[in-house]
């Protein structure tokens, strides 16, 4: 695993080996911002932006993020093991003081925590088993955290989503990448 492009382009990143978390495959990671980057639906830029990384585990997207120009990267990770290597790829770039790290659940995170400044971009990646993302969009939304040019990004297991939910959703695009479903959405 590696970061894609930008100031860290080919730097390396630390990640568990254990099948707890996924880590999001570098081609996989390198569509998404293609798609961001190029599609003439999809009115954010990394460049200056404000991201919130929810079950980042090693961080691999938010990280690719800040080497492409984002201004601050909010990783929210609870598995003990992802956040060690989390720490340690935030560490090893020289990143602290354009990151921080969030250590509990991503529910809680979003009910208790009072975001100053709007949020660009939201990567939404949960773990397969887990149901919450319908409620952690829900919470989202009711707290208006986002920018009004903003995109959320939802990695969820392909066909496992639930299709009345999807059609309240803006959704933009959405890519199929063996058993995983990238949605890119906005709520407003």
């Amino acid at each position: 695993m590696r970061i894609i492009s930008g100031e860290f382009k080919n730097k390396r990143l630390f990640f568990p080996k254990n099948f707890e978390t996924r880590p999001l495959k570098d081609s996989v990671r390198e569509n998404i911002f293609n798609i961001l980057e190029y599609s003439k639906s999809i009115k954010i830029k990394i460049k200056n932006s404000l991201i919130l990384d929810l079950y980042a585990g090693t961080g691999s997207f938010g990280l690719e993020c800040i080497s492409r120009g984002s201004s601050k990267v909010l990783f929210v990770e609870n598995n003990n093991e992802a956040l060690v290597n989390l720490k340690k790829n935030i560490s090893d770039l020289s990143l602290l003081h354009k990151t921080a790290i969030y250590p509990i659940d991503v529910l809680k995170f979003l009910k208790d925590f009072d975001l100053k400044k709007k949020i660009e971009l939201i990567f939404l990646d949960p773990p397969y088993k887990d149901k919450n993302h319908i409620k952690i969009i829900e919470i989202i939304k009711e707290k208006q955290i986002l920018s009004k040019d903003h995109i959320l990004l939802l990695h969820i297991e392909k066909g496992k989503n639930n299709k009345d939910f999807t059609k309240k959703l803006n959704i933009i695009d959405n890519r199929v990448y063996g058993r995983s479903e990238i949605l890119f959405f906005k709520l407003f």
